[in-house]
């Protein structure tokens, strides 16, 4: 069945914006990405649940993204559905030192919303330009700390439409990933639990995370966060940067001159740019350390 005649048949259940042909470059932090067959702008829980059922009905692929962080969409787009979790699932209710926060929550928020009810060990979340729901996926994590140390139940979706509890010791939590990555379940929902601090000592913290980031990542330039995992007892970047790679460039993608972990958009960089450059640098370092780098960023889409 054609896009729009799919688009009618969902706009007729759903009340979440809809769009056809969307370029997914909108919504990634790389500036990069081929067109969403369909977009839906989610507005809410039980839109989510139509969306579901829709697309299972209809044998629809569906795709689930928050704010495109850590996501690299091939030019030719993505065919089916995809939902973004944004505005109308960053819901946030602090009480009794829990946090209860919606997928669509920026980490920002949540870090702040911690460090406001003295409630720490979210810290590290600070400056982490993503969301509650792709943070739970991936167990996003940085100095030293990760989403499974403060994450204390998620509420998920199935695809039949059904919602459900699971305790952060039944989801596999690793480093960068958790058994929701590739699954059929959708973050809705989590809820954390820090441990008691003065506001004041978190916001230094916190400045001090910001400060460092500032000024070891590339922020003036789009890019996708860190590319590659850091193998075990290494960095990636230390690897990519005696590799020689650093600034190493294919087409308007450039490994970062700041952070070698980074590659950046220097102005017109196609998604086939980025994986050119990500083989490059994955080959020159296997054969210089005899390491297989292994992508921490989502590929997604059709060439």
């Amino acid at each position: 069945m054609p896009s729009k005649g799919l688009a009618w048949d969902l706009g007729e259940i759903i009340a979440s914006p809809i769009w056809e042909e969307e370029p997914m470059r909108r919504h990634t932090s790389w500036r990069i990405g081929g067109p969403a067959q369909i977009m839906v702008d989610l507005h809410g829980i039980e839109d989510l649940r139509q969306i579901v059922k829709f697309t299972r009905d209809r044998s629809v692929p569906l795709t689930v993204i928050g704010a495109g962080t850590n996501l690299l969409v091939r030019d030719g787009g993505i065919r089916g559905l995809v939902v973004k979790l944004g505005a109308g699932m960053d819901s946030l209710n602090v009480r009794d030192g829990m946090i209860t926060a919606g997928a669509g929550l920026k980490l920002g928020r949540l870090s702040a919303a911690a460090c406001d009810a003295g409630i720490g060990g979210f810290e590290f979340l600070a400056g982490i330009p993503g969301t509650v729901g792709g943070a739970v996926v991936m167990n996003a994590g940085a100095n030293g700390s990760s989403v499974s140390k403060v994450v204390k139940e998620v509420v998920l979706l199935d695809r039949e439409g059904n919602i459900f509890k699971r305790e952060a010791s039944e989801l596999g939590f690793g480093y960068r990933r958790s058994n929701l990555l590739n699954s059929e379940y959708i973050v809705v929902e989590a809820v954390f639990r820090g441990e008691y601090c003065l506001p004041e000592i978190i916001r230094e913290k916190i400045n001090d995370f910001l400060t460092r980031r500032r000024t070891t990542q590339p922020y003036d330039l789009p890019n996708g966060g860190s590319v590659f995992k850091n193998p075990p007892g290494d960095s990636a970047g230390r690897l990519i940067e005696s590799a020689g790679c650093k600034g190493l460039a294919a087409g308007d993608a450039q490994v970062s001159l700041k952070h070698a972990n980074f590659i950046v958009n220097l102005g017109e960089a196609t998604a086939m740019d980025v994986v050119s450059l990500i083989n490059t640098v994955r080959n020159r370092v296997n054969q210089m350390s005899g390491i297989q780098l292994v992508t921490e960023v989502q590929i997604l889409g059709d060439n």
